[in-house]
């Protein structure tokens, strides 16, 4: 954005009238913020039913399942503190483009429900332009030690 000033004389006073103008890369700018990318990714819930939604990228696959009223608990909200949104990777060549798992989550998913080869926490899965087409089962249970059979509502 760029500011110009016209300078005018009233009755001896020096005035200054400002206006804001934009250009065209600050259009282009505010587009692109507006139009965040996003990813196609398909859960499946424990009864085979699948829903396909699309995710903003850098978005935690916890966070898009509960903006889009999938039921993955969440019950520590992503402090990777539970296993009670474990998600399995349904594909192993989707399962070897996200990071690594860290110690702390591996801890966790030692504890989940249905451990598989390909399980991950979904509050550590994070939307990329890589993972566009992933499929996600959901287990047919959670682990919550802390309050066994409540969901949460999403924040």
């Amino acid at each position: 954005m760029a500011w110009k000033m016209d300078g005018f004389s009233i009755l001896g006073h020096v005035e200054r009238k400002c206006t804001l103008s934009t250009t065209s890369s600050d259009n282009a700018q505010e587009g692109s913020e507006q139009q965040t990318e996003k990813i196609s990714v398909t859960f499946v819930d424990k009864d085979g039913e699948e829903k396909l939604i699309k995710v903003p990228v850098g978005m935690s696959m916890l966070e898009a399942a509960h903006e889009n009223d999938i039921e993955l608990e969440g019950a520590c909200e992503g402090s990777i503190a539970c296993s009670t949104c474990h998600v399995i990777v349904m594909d192993v060549n989707y399962y070897n483009k996200l990071e690594d798992p860290t110690d702390e989550e591996n801890d966790m998913l030692d504890l989940a429900f249905g451990l598989t080869q390909t399980s991950r926490l979904g509050c550590q899965v994070i939307a990329k332009p890589e993972l566009d087409g992933m499929r996600l089962a959901l287990p047919a249970a959670t682990r919550n030690f802390a309050v066994d059979g409540y969901i949460p509502k999403p924040h």
